[in-house]
């Protein structure tokens, strides 16, 4: 038997946080601050304040080239702190020949995100007996093995990819900024690109646009962990859990989905039904979708009309409502 909340039970709680959502939501715009939450970002923890504090856009250039020739070559995939996002797992999955949630059993490690308090995966370094411990990755003689499906940070060094969430402002949105290590001789290469350019060449784009929901929730409940969630509460431990093996295992996740009540309870087209239990980006979405309703009662993922009526009765009753 599943150790996770039935979807009854998660979906209650989501009628019941709309009660409280709305006059919230706007409080806690009023009341926002710039909020910078890095997302994606290579830092090795040694260096000293490696990061320039300055805030890029895609129109702006910086001088960088990495490639074999750099004296540095491979130094960057070492003690590095490397967050896995949900779509860095389906490309390493892919590349070595395992589902996503074996890739993160495998190439991961349990970690919390710091700013918004949830669990994620960070990539694994490997313990050699040296001072040194090198990404799980890396060959000392080829670079990385797994270089056309490398992680997004990875792809974004030496750049970090941020969100910051303007006061009044209903989206965060997105930066960048300039990692400078001192071990890093790129930085000394005749090369000069716009963030755009750079971007496009290391093929971050389709990484951003599959993760622009997990961006989303981080962000949201970065602003929560800040100002305060609903009634001052924190994000219990059971969403949490959810929240980790959605993100993070999609086989785990598709079992939950076709295993249980939750075709029945949410108004998810059943066309779409084949392609859910074969594609995993799709998949991916649906995950977001649900967790974003399940977390912010964003209608993301509508209920049925006859689970909602009763969801809503059901909540009026404990409030001794008619």
């Amino acid at each position: 038997m599943s150790n996770f909340p039935g979807d009854d039970e998660l979906t209650q709680n989501a009628v019941d946080a709309d009660r409280e959502y709305r006059e919230e939501e706007e409080r806690r715009r009023q009341a926002e601050t710039d909020l910078d939450v890095p997302i994606v970002s290579a830092i090795r923890g040694a260096a000293d304040s490696p990061v320039v504090p300055i805030r890029l856009t895609g129109s702006n250039s910086f001088c960088f080239n990495c490639h074999p020739g750099v004296s540095c070559f491979n130094e960057c995939c070492h003690d590095t702190d490397i967050t896995l996002t949900p779509y860095d797992l389906i490309r390493i999955g892919r590349a070595a020949g395992v589902t996503s949630g074996e890739a993160g059993r495998m190439f991961g490690t349990e970690a919390v995100h710091e700013a918004s308090g949830m669990p994620i995966l960070k990539l694994k370094r490997v313990d050699t007996g040296d001072e040194r411990r090198p990404c799980v990755f890396l060959d000392p003689e080829k670079g990385c093995s797994i270089y056309a499906d490398r992680p997004a940070a990875c792809r974004y060094y030496p750049l970090g990819l941020a969100s910051v969430k303007m006061k009044g402002h209903d989206a965060p949105e997105d930066f960048y900024f300039l990692v400078k290590e001192p071990h890093c001789k790129g930085h000394e290469e005749n090369r000069e690109q716009t963030v755009a350019e750079f971007r496009a060449d290391q093929g971050v784009e389709i990484y951003d646009e599959r993760n622009r929901s997990w961006i989303h929730i981080l962000m949201k409940l970065a602003s929560w962990k800040t100002l305060g969630g609903p009634q001052g509460k924190e994000v219990d431990e059971r969403t949490k859990k959810m929240f980790f093996m959605a993100t993070t295992d999609l086989d785990a996740f598709r079992r939950f989905v076709f295993g249980t009540s939750f075709l029945q309870r949410y108004a998810i087209d059943p066309e779409m039904h084949a392609t859910l239990e074969k594609d995993d980006e799709t998949l991916l979405l649906l995950a977001f979708d649900w967790m974003r309703a399940i977390l912010f009662a964003e209608e993301t993922l509508p209920l049925r009309e006859e689970v909602l009526q009763e969801s809503i009765a059901k909540a009026r009753a404990g409030l001794g409502g008619t």
